[in-house]
């Protein structure tokens, strides 16, 4: 079954919710990645875990430029923490790797935030074609 990009955020936001209701703050992010991952593909979602993405720049590659936390589908990208508060820069980071990947949609997941609504933040890249 393909899933659009939409329909691919609402799984992981439901998934991302259970898991906060369920588990709570305190664990590591790798914790969260790998039970996030693991419900994911128990649906039967391809997720690739600390996938990592070459960078071109000019005439330049970077074999290793970037990981990205889960990719989902090919076309979903999650980059998850778990902090006191979220910074700006994690924004950031999420939209330059979408851009990179060429991708329309990112979430910031954080584990650590009060509500699970407060620590996710959907990106998104009006340069994706």
């Amino acid at each position: 079954m393909t899933h659009s990009i939409e329909g691919l955020a609402t799984i992981v936001v439901d998934c991302g919710f259970h898991i906060h209701r369920d588990i709570g703050p305190g664990l590591l992010e790798s914790v969260y990645e790998a039970v996030l991952a693991n419900r994911l593909s128990k649906l039967g979602l391809a997720v690739e875990r600390q996938k990592t993405i070459p960078i071109i720049i000019d005439d330049m590659t970077f074999p290793d430029g970037f990981r990205a936390d889960l990719l989902v589908e090919g076309k979903l990208l999650i980059e998850i923490k778990s902090v006191e508060k979220t910074s700006p820069v994690y924004i950031k980071q999420v939209l330059t790797y979408l851009r990179f990947m060429n991708l329309p949609l990112g979430l910031l997941i954080n584990f650590s935030a009060d509500t699970f609504r407060e620590g996710t933040t959907r990106v998104m890249n009006n340069r994706a074609t």
